[in-house]
C-alpha cells in the first residue's frame, strides 16, 4: 500500500497547532499528523500529513493559505522506506559559507555560497536539526580562524553532509563511516548527485573498527554527531584517531547532557574550544592536546 505525505512550513506554535487541527477533517482522511519546531533558528514550524491515499491537492492549498502556510508539498514514499517518517521537502539552510538544499530549489543557491544538495531521504542529516546545522557552523568557524585540514573522519555519517562540507573547501583524505547500510548507501548518492565522486571514501563500520579507517589515521578533524552513549563509549578511540592539536565536532548531544560529555572527553586528553547551542542541541568544538 502507497504512503503519501503533505509537509508544509509556517511560523508559529498555535497557527501550526491550528493547521495540524484542520488537517484531521482532510478527506482523505490522514493517517497521522506531526507538528513540531524546526531545530535550526528559523522560528518555523513543520506541519505535516500521512495519507495512504492520494491527498487533495485543492484541499490542501486552501488550508495552506487560510492557515499562512507555504504551500504542501506532497510526496510519495516508497515501500522500503523503513525511516519515512523523518522524510521531509523542506526550505534551504545556511550555516556560513555552506547552503543545504533539495533539488527542488536549486534555482536559489547563492553565488557566493557552497553548494550541498542533500535530498530528504532514508538517512539522517539534512542540515536542518539542530545537531547536524551546528556542526556546519562549527566547520565554518573552523575555517574563518584559517585552520586547514588534510584528514577527515565523519564517524556516524548519515547523510555524509559533514564530510563533502569539508571535502568542499580542503584537499585531502576524507572518510565517511555509518554503522547503517542504508546510510553508506545514501552518502555514496549524494555524493554522486553533487558531481563528488571518489571525494569521500564511505565505509560500514561501528566507530572506527575498520582497517581502512585506521590506516589513514592520525586526522586533523573528526567528526561524531551522533549520541552521548556512544559518543562517551567512542571517546577513548576518537581522541587516539586525532593528531595533537586536531579537532573533534561533536554533536547529537541534549544541552543537559553536553558537562558530562566534555567531561569525559577531558579525560581521554582534549581541550574544550567552544559549545554551540541550537535548540534543545549542544555541538562541541573540542582540540586535542598537543604531545608534551
Amino acid at each position: 500500500m502507497p504512503t503519501f505525505t503533505a509537509l508544509t512550513t509556517l511560523t508559529g506554535k498555535s497557527q501550526a497547532e491550528a493547521l495540524g487541527e484542520a488537517m484531521e477533517s482532510l478527506t482523505p482522511e490522514p493517517t497521522g499528523i506531526g507538528v513540531f519546531e524546526l531545530e535550526d533558528g528559523s522560528g518555523l514550524w513543520e506541519v505535516g500529513g500521512y495519507f495512504t491515499e492520494t491527498p487533495d491537492d485543492t484541499a490542501l492549498a486552501l488550508l495552506a493559505a487560510v492557515h499562512g502556510a507555504q504551500p504542501f508539498v506532497v510526496s510519495e514514499l516508497p515501500e522500503t522506506d523503513w525511516v519515512a517518517h523523518v522524510r521531509r521537502e523542506l526550505s534551504p539552510v545556511e550555516a556560513g559559507r555552506f547552503f543545504v538544499y533539495g533539488s527542488h530549489d536549486a534555482d536559489k543557491v547563492p553565488a557566493d555560497r557552497i553548494p550541498l544538495l542533500i535530498e530528504a531521504s532514508m538517512a539522517f542529516g539534512t542540515g536542518h536539526h539542530g545537531t547536524t546545522l551546528g556542526c556546519l557552523r562549527a566547520l565554518d568557524g573552523l575555517i574563518e580562524q584559517g585552520f586547514t585540514a588534510a584528514k577527515v573522519a565523519d564517524i556516524g555519517c548519515g547523510t555524509a553532509v559533514l564530510a563533502m562540507a569539508a571535502a568542499r573547501v580542503w584537499q585531502g583524505d576524507f572518510l565517511a563511516s555509518d554503522i547503517d547500510a542504508v546510510a553508506v548507501e545514501v552518502a555514496e548518492a549524494n555524493l554522486k548527485a553533487n558531481g563528488m565522486e571518489g571525494a569521500v571514501t564511505c565505509l560500514e563500520a561501528a566507530g572506527f573498527d575498520h582497517a581502512e579507517l585506521a590506516a589513514h589515521a592520525p586526522y586533523d578533524l573528526i567528526f561524531a554527531n551522533i549520541l552521548k552513549g556512544p559518543l562517551v563509549a567512542l571517546a577513548p578511540d576518537l581522541v587516539a584517531h586525532l593528531r595533537p592539536g586536531g579537532y573533534a565536532i561533536l554533536s547529537g548531544i541534549l544541552n543537559e547532557q553536553a558537562d558530562d560529555v566534555i567531561a569525559v572527553y577531558a579525560q581521554a586528553g582534549t581541550n574544550l574550544v567552544d559549545r554551540g547551542v541550537i535548540g534543545d542541541w549542544t555541538t562541541l568544538l573540542l582540540r586535542k592536546i598537543d604531545a608534551i
